[in-house]
């Protein structure tokens, strides 16, 4: 039996990256924006448009497809997988300096709102077979992101007087938090602004409020991520068609190689120049861009949106993901090592002082708690 359902693999992928999203956000500290918020950012718009505009050149002769159809290829693969890149990191045992780590958890947690905006305008335009852009995209953009901001400072609001004004039983918290989660991002959306942005700004401003239970919540979320990146990967899996990979495999693969030694890097030195950043921690920045779920998501908006080529181009998607995961993943230890990137680990600075707070707070109530 086939899976062919594009609309639910999109609706159950969505739900499940709202969820990483606020967790990111929600994990993301104050110190750490002030360290990288204006480099993480910088390529989390600018950086995108640069890498579709490349790529944009690679695909039109790799494939020989129109040139908005090009274009599209871009912005679908640039999203970052921040948590492949930190669970391969922390697999291999290795903490990276700081400031590099923050940029780029930054620039993975905000990438994604700007790359999924791109993607459905282009996939509209080419779907009308609109020859400008006009000036409805631009306040649209801005619609979008002034909304996702708007609404996700609001939703946090409603975060921050649940959880600091009633009195919630104990597991009451997690389930209530991922409840909100998912509810901000399709208010949101239901509006005509972007959801996801809205997911990651309430995360972002909950996890450096003064929240009750936050330590329960951080635990709880590193599960129910990794748990959101499974069902990601298994219902965009499903839609994928093996027996097609053999046409697709050698354009996928070369323009990967476009992408991971052209694209990015190209886009990641000229996004990084303002802002003092070593040679050797642009490098890095620049290599570690694995690509993951949120790719191939949003492969399926060109099938949703009715192209001919719809699933071949979700399958060229699949296979550009695959092979950023063999050539990048199996090198960043490597990397980071030979660019002398790696600092010696220290479990307390993985840990925000609202969890050491905490900590006390349950050792305080309950003395033989192992908290």
């Amino acid at each position: 039996m086939e899976f062919k359902n594009a609309p639910l693999g999109f609706l159950l992928g969505s739900m499940a990256l709202a969820v990483i999203l606020f967790d990111s956000g929600f994990n993301t500290e104050l110190r750490m924006i002030r360290a990288a918020a204006w480099p993480a950012v910088t390529l989390a718009t600018i950086g995108v448009a640069l890498t579709a505009a490349l790529m944009e050149i690679g695909a039109k002769y790799l494939l020989d497809v129109p040139w908005l159809n090009a274009l599209l290829i871009g912005p679908i693969v640039r999203s970052t997988d921040a948590a492949a890149v930190f669970f391969l990191l922390r697999v291999g045992g290795v903490t990276i300096r700081e400031r590099v780590r923050s940029t780029f958890e930054i620039e993975s947690g905000s990438n994604d709102p700007m790359a999924i905006f791109l993607t459905v305008s282009l996939v509209e335009l080419i779907s009308t077979d609109a020859n400008t852009v006009g000036w409805d995209l631009g306040l649209d953009f801005l619609r979008q992101m002034g909304g996702g901001v708007a609404l996700g400072s609001i939703g946090n609001l409603l975060i921050t007087f649940t959880f600091n004004r009633l009195k919630l039983e104990m597991g009451l918290p997690q389930v209530l938090s991922l409840a909100m989660a998912v509810f901000i991002f399709a208010v949101t959306n239901i509006v005509g602004a972007s959801g996801f942005l809205a997911a990651y700004i309430a995360g972002l401003i909950a996890g450096n409020t003064r929240l009750r239970a936050a330590a329960r919540l951080r635990s709880f979320y590193d599960g129910v991520t990794w748990q959101s990146q499974i069902i990601m990967f298994v219902t965009l899996g499903l839609l994928a068609t093996p027996s097609d990979f053999p046409t697709v495999a050698v354009p996928a693969f070369a323009l990967a190689l476009v992408l991971i030694f052209f694209a990015r890097p190209v886009a990641v030195w000229l996004c990084l120049l303002p802002f003092r950043f070593s040679y050797r921690e642009t490098t890095f920045i620049a290599w570690v861009g694995l690509r993951g779920a949120v790719s191939i998501l949003l492969a399926i908006v060109p099938i949703l949106g009715g192209f001919d080529a719809g699933q071949m181009f979700f399958n060229f998607v699949f296979m550009i993901v695959v092979a950023s995961l063999l050539v990048q993943g199996w090198t960043i230890r490597r990397t980071a090592r030979w660019l002398g990137l790696i600092e010696p680990h220290d479990e307390s600075r993985t840990q925000k002082p609202s969890e050491w707070k905490e900590k006390s707070r349950i050792k305080a109530l309950w003395p033989g708690s192992p908290a």
